[in-house]
């Protein structure tokens, strides 16, 4: 039995070196990181990835999705109708078919409109007094 096991271990042993067929290959590492020199096309789906694998979630981000009030939707509702009825003024004042705005500093919740006369035409300040941001829109002269 020994006689036979050691045999054909050895006949499959040769067989295995002396075969002609045999190739290899050289391993490269190739990074997927783009912060590791890997592809930059590969960026988006690491981050795709690892959001979806995120089971975390932030507290302050699901509250205010939540908390949305009907008070807090009235007074969107309020703002864009006022900024709606401003964009329609202005437009009426360009195409001269209504007497066009005052001039004056007028409030609309957290808005400060300035509608003042200048050289170049009317000009318009629209300030959001909560974040600061600013916008200028000015209507030519005809």
């Amino acid at each position: 039995m020994l006689k036979k096991l050691t045999t054909s271990l050895v006949l499959l042993f040769s067989i295995c070196f002396m075969a002609n067929d045999l190739n290899a290959q050289q391993f490269v590492y190739k990074p997927i990181n783009p912060a590791f020199g890997g592809d930059t096309f590969n960026y988006q789906w690491l981050v795709q990835s690892a959001e979806l694998q995120n089971k975390f979630t932030d507290p302050a981000e699901a509250q205010s999705a939540n908390d949305t009030s009907t008070l807090d939707s009235f007074a969107a509702g309020i703002n864009s109708q006022i900024l709606s009825q401003l964009s329609r003024s202005l437009l009426d004042l360009q195409f001269d078919t209504s007497t066009g705005l005052s001039p004056g500093v007028f409030s609309f919740g957290s808005l400060e409109v300035e509608i003042l006369e200048s050289l170049e035409g009317l000009v318009v300040n629209i300030l959001d007094t909560t974040t600061g941001d600013q916008t200028q829109v000015i209507v030519p002269n005809q």
